[in-house]
Order: C-alpha cells, then sequence, then structure tokens
C-alpha cells in the first residue's frame, strides 16, 4: 500500500517524467506511469509545496478594469487563509460548494481553497439561471455558495437561500452575503483530516442538451492527476505562459486554466470579456508572449 510519502513521489515521479520527454512521444507513451496514490491532495501536497518562495507568475487576469496577478506564493498564501475563512464560517470536509462567478481572483482563490479543506465544488457557469440553481443546489445538495455580486439576485429567490453559506466577491454586500475579503483575512491554521485521492472533489453538471442535466463526479485524483495527460498533450513546460478562452463553470476551464499548467508550473492567462473580439486575443497573446492557446473550433475561426 502506497503511504502519503510515497504517493507524493509518485505524483512528482509522473509529472517530471512527462515534462522530461516532451519532445519524445514514443518513450513518454511507452514509459509512463500513472502514480499510485492512497492519501494524496494536490493543493497541500503539490501546489503549496511549489510555491514556497516561488516568485514567479502563477495568474494573470486581464479584463476591462485592468489587470491582476498573483505569484505562486502569493496565490498558495490567499487561498489557505480563504480555506480557513470557510471552516470558520462552519464548512467543513465533504459539504459541497456551489462557485458561480467570472474570471477572477477569487475563483481560483475558491477552488484551490475548497480543494484543501476537502470541500466537494460544484462549477457553475454565471449563464445559470434561478430555474437552473435551484435543481442544481436541491440535487447537488449544496452547503455553500460563492459567486460575484452581479448574481446574487439569481440565489435570493431561492426557498433553499437562508439555509446556504453565502459569500460574495464585492467589498460591501448586502445581509445576509458574507464578503469574500473576510475569507482573505482569515488566520493561518491547520486543516483537519486527511484527504484520499479518491475523494469526491469536483461535481459537474452536464449540458442537459438532449436531457435533463446529470451531475458527473470527479476525484482528487481523476481530475488533479489525471490531466497530467492534458498537460503533455498542451505542450507546456514549467515558466510557459498559457491562455486558455474558456468560461468557468465548464470542465475545459479546469483543464486548461488551473490543473494542467500548474502541473507544469506555467502561468495561467486569461482575458475576461464582454463580448470575444479576435484582434484583442491576438494583440494579448503577442504582447504577453503566450507559449500556447486552447480554444474552441469557433474562436480559431475567428482568430
Amino acid at each position: 500500500m502506497t503511504n502519503h510519502s510515497e504517493s507524493i513521489r509518485e505524483f512528482k515521479r509522473a509529472r517530471d517524467f512527462l515534462l522530461k520527454h516532451r519532445d519524445d512521444y514514443e518513450t513518454a507513451v511507452n514509459g509512463f506511469k500513472w502514480p499510485r496514490l492512497t492519501t494524496f491532495n494536490w493543493a497541500t501536497d503539490w501546489f503549496d509545496p511549489y510555491s514556497v518562495l516561488n516568485k514567479r507568475t502563477a495568474l494573470h487576469i486581464l479584463s476591462d478594469e485592468g489587470e491582476a496577478k498573483l505569484t505562486f506564493e502569493e496565490l498558495s498564501d490567499r487561498s489557505s487563509r480563504v480555506a480557513q475563512g470557510f471552516l470558520k464560517a462552519g464548512l467543513i470536509r465533504g459539504d459541497r460548494v456551489l462557485l458561480m462567478m467570472g474570471n477572477t481572483l477569487a475563483l481560483w482563490e475558491s477552488m484551490l481553497a475548497c480543494q484543501k479543506l476537502g470541500l466537494v465544488v460544484i462549477p457553475t457557469a454565471t449563464q445559470a439561471t434561478t430555474t437552473d440553481l435551484d435543481d442544481r443546489i436541491v440535487r447537488g445538495q449544496v452547503k455553500g455558495v460563492v459567486t460575484d455580486r452581479a448574481n446574487t439576485a439569481k440565489f435570493e429567490s431561492l426557498l433553499s437561500f437562508r439555509s446556504l453559506v453565502t459569500f460574495v466577491d464585492h467589498p460591501n454586500p448586502p445581509k445576509p452575503w458574507v464578503s469574500f475579503d473576510e475569507l482573505r483575512s482569515a488566520d493561518h491554521g491547520s486543516i483537519p483530516g486527511e484527504t484520499h485521492a479518491k475523494d469526491p472533489f469536483l461535481l459537474y453538471f452536464t449540458s442537459g442538451t438532449t436531457a435533463k442535466p446529470k451531475l458527473v463526479l470527479h476525484t482528487h485524483e481523476s481530475y488533479p492527476v489525471g490531466h497530467l495527460s492534458t498537460m503533455y498533450w498542451i505542450g507546456i513546460t514549467e515558466g510557459s505562459i498559457h491562455q486558455n478562452v474558456s468560461s468557468p463553470g465548464w470542465a475545459k476551464h479546469a483543464w486548461s486554466s488551473m490543473f494542467a499548467p500548474w502541473n507544469a508550473g506555467a502561468t495561467v492567462l486569461v482575458h475576461e470579456y464582454a463580448r470575444f473580439q479576435p484582434e484583442v486575443t491576438l494583440n494579448i497573446i503577442r504582447d504577453n508572449k503566450v507559449n500556447s492557446l486552447c480554444a474552441p473550433p469557433t474562436v480559431w475561426r475567428m482568430l
């Protein structure tokens, strides 16, 4: 049975092997072995140790309001504080939290914080309606919500609203919403319990194109570790700058705006926009020396 320390070593071995053989596909595909994990938490066992004294940019967000950057070290610290804020608010390991916001710092802080604490995340696109949210909160057995000011009204009309622990990425929200800034100001502390690789981490609702949306479960192993393959396929390495054109709430956003690039140690570059403009995107790629770009076919055609 693999112990905790060996789980971490197995993950690092698999990651380092793929990066070493980035340009040698035959060696990579024939020699790669998936890590065997028992207790493993990607956020505390990989991201935090990798981020110690790491001043390189982990996250760079561009928007109409300006830009925001966080180093690996800063993001590790802030997400640990947010995790303690969640804990102080009464959320415990196994509780389900619905995240619904745009590309803001709070989104990545929340994803990492939930993972550290063992909370189960239900990512949700901002296009979700009140009816959508009512269904997801009930079927997803949601305990907490993190959203932005533009979407608070969608939750307030729900019968379940008063039973939820609610946070909003806004400095002065109306009650009973709690400002996300309060989470950021929490003191550091320990996290109770341990995370098993097979523990639930993400619950995605399918698009519901042909039938009622279904819940799809991913574990602390299947997404963070499973996307070592995505890291290799995208072609990024440590120090790369990776841009992903994808909306929060969809699975692709987690693949290419978090796990794959940070498995490699790359910078995640995000453009938050109201309307896609190919000329603006091309300028961003050029000005920021983007090494790799993920986008849907419609975007590639426009570019």
